[in-house]
C-alpha cells in the first residue's frame, strides 16, 4: 500500500512573505501581519491552539480593515490547522474563502498556496485525486509566473506524490526527475524526505529492492534530523512505508521496528489533546463567521431601509411633480383646440416643404461632395498606376503573356472604369454614356476576374467557382469594360458578406436570335443573405443594408451602377435573398456574337501610330511621379520632352524653345494651367495647347475656352489616345 505524504511548502513561503513586508504605517495591518506570522509559527510546532488563536484575531483585524490580501492569508492558516488534526471538509471550505478573496488583488504568490493546499486535502484525503492534481497544476503555473524555484520544486514533489499515491508511476517519476539535482543542491530537510521517500517507493514497485532500500533509508537519515514538529507527519508516514517496503521482502524484525516508529510518532503528534484545541478553536471561528455574516445581513438591511426611505420620499415629489404637469399639460391642450385648426394646414404645408427641402440638399450635397471629392484625388493617382502599367508593357515585350501583369492592367482598367462610372452615374440615367463594341471570350473574361478578387476572396476564407455553359460561343462583341464592372460589383459584395463559404458565377446561353445571344448570368453566395423590408432598397443609391463599424466599406453605389449598367444593356436583373442562406443575383443580357462583326473590329484595333517625324513636346505637371509616367510613355514613342513643375518656368522656356505642343497641367500650386495657357497666347504663340487634368471635361470647358486651350485628355488616358491627338492637332 502506498502512502501518500503531504508538503505544506506554502506555510514557509507564509512565514517568509510576511517577514519581508516593508513597513506599514497602518498600525491596524502591521497587528494584522505579526498575528499571521505567530499563527504561521505556531502552526510549524502543531500549536493548533495557538495558532487558531493568532489567524482568527488577525482575520477579524483584516476583514475590518477590508484587507482582502491578509484575510485570504488567515483563511489560509484556519484551512491548514483543520485539515491537519479535525474536518478536511471545513479545511476545503476556508481554503476557498481565501481562494476567493485572492482572486481580488494581485498576488500570484498566495493563489500558489492556497491551490496547493487545495490540492493536499484532496489527494491526501484520497477524495478526489484527479481534482487535487489540478490544484497542484494551477499552483505550479503561479509558481512559474514570478519564476520562484523554491516553489517550483515543492509544486512538481506535490504533483508526483500524487501520482505515486494512485500508482500512476509513469507520470509522477518525470517531476521527480525534474527536481532531483535542486533539491540535493539547495533542498531542505522536507524536501530531501520527499525525494528519497518517493524514490523508495519508485523502485519498490519496480521490485529493485536494492535501490528501494537505499532511498528509503536516506528518508529515515533526514527525518531523523528533522526538529520542526509539523515534519513530523511527513517523518510518520515514511516509517510506515519502510516497514511496509522490509515486511514485503519478509524482513520481519526491520518492518516491526518502523512500524513501532510509527506508531510512537502518529501517538505524539495527533493525541487528543491537540484535537480537542482544534476543535474549540474551530467552533470559536465559526461563531465569528456567522456573527460576521450576521453583520453584513444587518449592514445591507440598514442601507435598503434608507434606500426605501429616499425611495418614498421621491415617490412623494414624483407624485407632486406629476399632478402639476397634468394641469399644465391640461391647460396646454385647451389653448390648443383653438389654434389647432389655423394651424394645422400651415404646418402640412411646411412639414412638405422642410421634407422636399432636406431631400433637395442632401441630394445636393452628396452629389457635389462626391464629385468634387473624388474626381480630382482618384483621377491623379490612377494616372500613376494605369500609365506604369503600360511602361511596363512596353519595355518588357517579355511581360505580355505575364497573368499578374494581365490582372494588373484588368485591375487598374476597371478602377479607371468604375472611377469614371461613378462620377457619371448621374450622367448614365440621362443616357449620356454609350457602350463600346469590343471583341472578347466570357470564359477568359471570367478567369480574369476570378483572379483579380483572389486576395478579397483569401480574406474571408472563401471560394470562387465558374461555371460556363459550352454552347455559349466562342466569341462575343459588347462593352467587355462594363461587363467586367456588372461582374466584379457582384462578386465583391458577396465575399464582403460571406465568411467560410463559396462564390459560384454562372454563365448560361438563354436563347439565340439571328446574330443576338441572349446569355443568363448568376452570381451566388452562401453568405449573410439580405432582410426582406431590405432587398428592394439595395439597387439605390448609397445604401448600405449592412455597415458595420468598419467591416464592409464601400461607397453605396455598387448595385446601384450594376443595375443601370445592365438597362444600359437592355438587359433585366432581379435579386433572390434569404437571411443566412445567402444571395443570388440573376440578370440576362442580349450580346452579338457576329464573326463577321468581330474579324472587323479585330484588325481595325491595332491603329499605327509610329511617329514619321520627331515631335518636341513640352509637359508642364506639377506631380513628380505623373512627370515620371508622362516622359516614359512619350520618350518609349519616339517623342522628345522637356519638363517644368509650374507655369512660370513653361513661360520661360516657350520664349527660348519651339515646341510643337504644349502638355497642361491644370491644378497647379504657383499658377494654374488656365492662367498659364493665356499668359502663352499673349506672347503670340499658337502651337497646340492639350490640357492633360483629373477634372472632368465638362465641368472645365467654359474656361478652356476662354484659355484658348486647344483640347482636354482626362487623366488617366489611354497612351493611343494621347498620341493621336498631338499628331493631330500638329499636323493640322
Amino acid at each position: 500500500m502506498i502512502t501518500y505524504t503531504r508538503f505544506y511548502f506554502v506555510l514557509f513561503f507564509c512565514l517568509t512573505s510576511i517577514l519581508g513586508f516593508a513597513q506599514s504605517t497602518n498600525s491596524t495591518k502591521k497587528e494584522a501581519k505579526e498575528l499571521l506570522k505567530q499563527a504561521g509559527q505556531s502552526f510549524l510546532q502543531l500549536d493548533s491552539k495557538k495558532s487558531l488563536d493568532f489567524a482568527q484575531k488577525a482575520l477579524i483585524l483584516a476583514t475590518k480593515n477590508n484587507d482582502d490580501l491578509l484575510a485570504s492569508k488567515a483563511y489560509n492558516l484556519i484551512g491548514l490547522n483543520f485539515e491537519e488534526f479535525s474536518d478536511y471538509k471545513k479545511a476545503i471550505e476556508y481554503y476557498n474563502k481565501g481562494l476567493v478573496l485572492a482572486n481580488k488583488v494581485d498576488n500570484d504568490t498566495v493563489k500558489g498556496w492556497l491551490n496547493n493546499n487545495l490540492g493536499n486535502v484532496y489527494c491526501y484525503r484520497k477524495i478526489d485525486f484527479q481534482k487535487g492534481i489540478k490544484h497542484y497544476k494551477e499552483g505550479l503555473k503561479y509558481s512559474i509566473q514570478h519564476k520562484d524555484e523554491y516553489e517550483i520544486m515543492f509544486s512538481k514533489l506535490n504533483i508526483g506524490s500524487a501520482y505515486f499515491a494512485v500508482e500512476d508511476f509513469s507520470n509522477g517519476i518525470q517531476y521527480f526527475n525534474d527536481v532531483k539535482d535542486y533539491v540535493d543542491k539547495n533542498g531542505d530537510i522536507e524536501s530531501k524526505i520527499s525525494l528519497n521517500s518517493n524514490f523508495g517507493l519508485y523502485y519498490n514497485s519496480l521490485n529493485n529492492n536494492k535501490k528501494a532500500e537505499e532511498y528509503y533509508l536516506k528518508a529515515v537519515h533526514y527525518c531523523e534530523q528533522n526538529d520542526v514538529e509539523l515534519i513530523k507527519s511527513n517523518a510518520s508516514d515514511v516509517y510506515n512505508d519502510i516497514s511496509n517496503f522490509y515486511y514485503k521482502i519478509k524482513n520481519f524484525e526491520k518492518a516491526h521496528f518502523y512500524l513501532l516508529k510509527h506508531d510512537e510518532l502518529q501517538d505524539k503528534i495527533y493525541n487528543e489533546e491537540r484535537l480537542n484545541d482544534v476543535k474549540v478553536g474551530g467552533l470559536q471561528i465559526e461563531h465569528d463567521e456567522i456573527n460576521r455574516e450576521i453583520d453584513k445581513i444587518k449592514k445591507e438591511k440598514e442601507i435598503q431601509q434608507e434606500k426605501l426611505q429616499a425611495n418614498r420620499v421621491f415617490v412623494i415629489l414624483l407624485g407632486v411633480i406629476f399632478f402639476i404637469l397634468l394641469l399644465l399639460l391640461l391647460s396646454l391642450i385647451r389653448n390648443n383646440k383653438f389654434k389647432a385648426k389655423a394651424n394645422s394646414d400651415l404646418k402640412e404645408a411646411n412639414r412638405e416643404l422642410l421634407i422636399a427641402k432636406e431631400k433637395a440638399e442632401e441630394a445636393s450635397q452628396l452629389k457635389t461632395q462626391f464629385i468634387s471629392t473624388i474626381s480630382h484625388e482618384l483621377r491623379t493617382p490612377l494616372y500613376g498606376v494605369v500609365g506604369i502599367t503600360d511602361i511596363i508593357l512596353d519595355e518588357h515585350k517579355e511581360l505580355k503573356n505575364s497573368p499578374h501583369l494581365k490582372s494588373l492592367k484588368f485591375s487598374a482598367n476597371y478602377l479607371l472604369s468604375l472611377v469614371n462610372d461613378i462620377l457619371k452615374v448621374y450622367k448614365i440615367e440621362e443616357n449620356q454614356v454609350v457602350l463600346e463594341d469590343m471583341v472578347f471570350n466570357i470564359q477568359d473574361e471570367l478567369t480574369v476576374i476570378k483572379d483579380s478578387l483572389h486576395f478579397l476572396a483569401i480574406k474571408n476564407n472563401n471560394q470562387i467557382f465558374i461555371e460556363v455553359d459550352n454552347s455559349i460561343p466562342e466569341v462575343l462583341v459588347g462593352d467587355k469594360i462594363r461587363l467586367s464592372q456588372i461582374f466584379i460589383n457582384l462578386m465583391s459584395n458577396s465575399l464582403k458578406f460571406t465568411e467560410n463559404g463559396k462564390v459560384v458565377v454562372k454563365a448560361n446561353l438563354v436563347e439565340t436570335i439571328g446574330t443576338k445571344c441572349y446569355l443568363k448570368f448568376q452570381v451566388t453566395d452562401n453568405g449573410i443573405g439580405i432582410a426582406k423590408e431590405d432587398q428592394n432598397k439595395v439597387f439605390e443609391k448609397f445604401v448600405q443594408v449592412y455597415r458595420k463599424e468598419d467591416d464592409y466599406q464601400g461607397t453605396g453605389l455598387g448595385l446601384t451602377i450594376v443595375k443601370k449598367l445592365v438597362e444600359l444593356f437592355n438587359g433585366t436583373i432581379q435579386l433572390e435573398s434569404e437571411e443566412g442562406i445567402g444571395t443570388t443575383i440573376t440578370f440576362t443580357l442580349p450580346l452579338d456574337s457576329d464573326v463577321s462583326k468581330a474579324k472587323s473590329i479585330v484588325n481595325n484595333f491595332d491603329v499605327d501610330l509610329s511617329v514619321r517625324r520627331e515631335y518636341k513636346i513640352l509637359v508642364v505637371e506639377d506631380n513628380k511621379i505623373n512627370q515620371v509616367v508622362t516622359k516614359k510613355l512619350l520618350e518609349n514613342n519616339h517623342f522628345k520632352c522637356e519638363i517644368v513643375d509650374d507655369g512660370y518656368a513653361a513661360l520661360e522656356l516657350v520664349s527660348k524653345i519651339d515646341f510643337d505642343a504644349i502638355l497642361m497641367d491644370i491644378n497647379m500650386p504657383i499658377i494654374n494651367g488656365f492662367e498659364t495657357s493665356k499668359l502663352i497666347r499673349q506672347k503670340g504663340i499658337t502651337i497646340p495647347i492639350i490640357a492633360v487634368t483629373a477634372f472632368d471635361k465638362q465641368d472645365i470647358e467654359e474656361k478652356i475656352i476662354d484659355a484658348q486651350i486647344d483640347e482636354v485628355i482626362v487623366k488617366p488616358f489611354e497612351s493611343h489616345k494621347l498620341f493621336e491627338t498631338i499628331k493631330r492637332l500638329v499636323d493640322k
